[in-house]
């Protein structure tokens, strides 16, 4: 159980005080054949899933880890799986009966038991272009896992401006808890729409470029330097990183309403 759920039945009077504290301190690090320490408690503690970081992994270790992780807790986010190994992983997520969320464009996926109710925040997120829509969907992926619904709009940099201000208006409407801009180039919209809102503001500077500063860099110095306030930066390509941060000031906001 998750620990949302624990309290729950606690308040319905389906489980025991005793039996709650049990619950809640029943799982803490779990090793998976020396190779692999799995700290099962962080859900519980920060609300952050475990994450797993498939790129320098061999599929046989990353088969281990998802196993463990699902045997203790509802949910994995397996990122940036190799090209070779996407669909090995989610057979094999079939063949354990577990439910699986994809990204557009991205090599992570959400793997789940049961399904994940949206009683935590909203979060905002938006796209400059088409080519940082697979990071945008790493973010997606780990605000769902964290409970949070999702408000999306891609595509709509500051080469046609106009094309942002009806999903801001809806973002704001909808009393969104955060806002993620991912960017390329030169990340002119992560500061644009800080401008705009009274909402925090997470950019994610993308490596989509070329000349003078491409690779992400000449982004993450725009936003770094940045002079609207309530704009803060996570590293390059860092959507897990800007997904975690915008779902838990999220699920603060809701907690406080």
């Amino acid at each position: 159980m998750e620990i949302y759920e624990i309290l729950e039945s606690l308040k319905a009077g389906k489980i025991s005080v005793n039996n709650a504290k049990k619950l809640l301190s029943l799982y803490s690090i779990e090793e998976v054949e020396g190779f692999a320490k799995i700290d099962i408690n962080r859900r519980k503690r920060r609300g952050i899933p475990e994450i797993i970081f498939a790129e320098t992994k061999e599929l046989d270790e990353i088969k281990k880890i998802i196993k463990k992780i699902l045997e203790k807790t509802n949910s994995v986010i397996v990122s940036r799986i190799k090209k070779k190994d996407y669909q090995k992983i989610i057979i094999f997520a079939k063949k354990l009966k577990v439910k699986i969320k994809t990204g557009k464009n991205s090599s992570s996926l959400l793997l789940f038991k049961k399904p994940i109710k949206f009683h935590g925040g909203k979060v905002g997120i938006l796209t400059a272009g088409t080519s940082d829509i697979g990071v945008a969907e790493e973010s997606r992926l780990m605000c769902e896992a964290m409970n949070c619904k999702c408000i999306i709009s891609y595509d709509v940099g500051i080469a046609g401006i106009q094309r942002v201000f009806p999903i801001l208006k809806e973002m704001i409407k909808e009393d969104v808890d955060c806002i993620i801009v991912a960017a390329g180039m030169e990340g002119a919209l992560a500061t644009l729409v800080s401008t705009l809102v009274d909402i925090p503001i997470i950019g994610i500077p993308i490596s989509a470029g070329y000349g003078y500063g491409g690779k992400g860099i000449a982004a993450l110095a725009s936003m770094l330097q940045s002079c609207s306030l309530g704009l803060s930066v996570v590293n390059i390509d860092n959507g897990i990183a800007a997904g975690g941060i915008a779902a838990n000031i999220a699920n603060r906001a809701i907690r406080k309403k």
